[in-house]
């Protein structure tokens, strides 16, 4: 069809090491609507959740580094990436360096801007990572 655009393929996987300083969340997407008498309606878009996962732990340097010429490379939320989520893995935190195997594995981008504060030997980043449908 002219004038599409297709989805990017992920080419690359996040590093193991950082792997693990990300924890995982989930939404589930309602429809809602409330009503003057305090009723409310709800309805469900999805069936399936959409997953993030936030960087859970401060990092020093070395590592940060690494995080930050990985968010650097992928243009940073431009490009999408493979993410092995480690307790999903088989064996558990496992991880696979081509991206082939399947089990665990997420297509995901960076969700916003690099954000980071420094303190004395370590920084805070804020970043999460979300899953592509």
């Amino acid at each position: 069809m002219p004038g599409s655009v297709e989805n990017s393929a992920p080419t690359t996987v996040l590093p193991q090491s950082l792997s693990r300083a990300f924890a995982r969340s989930q939404e589930y997407p309602v429809i809602e609507n409330e009503y003057r008498n305090g009723e409310s309606q709800r309805s469900v878009p999805v069936n399936n959740s959409r997953k993030r996962w936030r960087l859970a732990k401060r990092l020093q340097p070395t590592p940060l580094q690494t995080l930050r010429d990985f968010f650097d490379a992928r243009s940073g939320p431009t490009e999408p990436f493979y993410f092995y989520d480690p307790y999903e893995t088989n064996p558990k935190f496992s991880w696979d360096p081509t991206g082939a195997a399947t089990t665990g594995r997420y297509t995901v981008r960076f969700d916003g801007e690099w954000n980071q504060t420094a303190s004395p030997a370590r920084s805070d980043v804020s970043i999460e990572l979300i899953e592509l449908a």
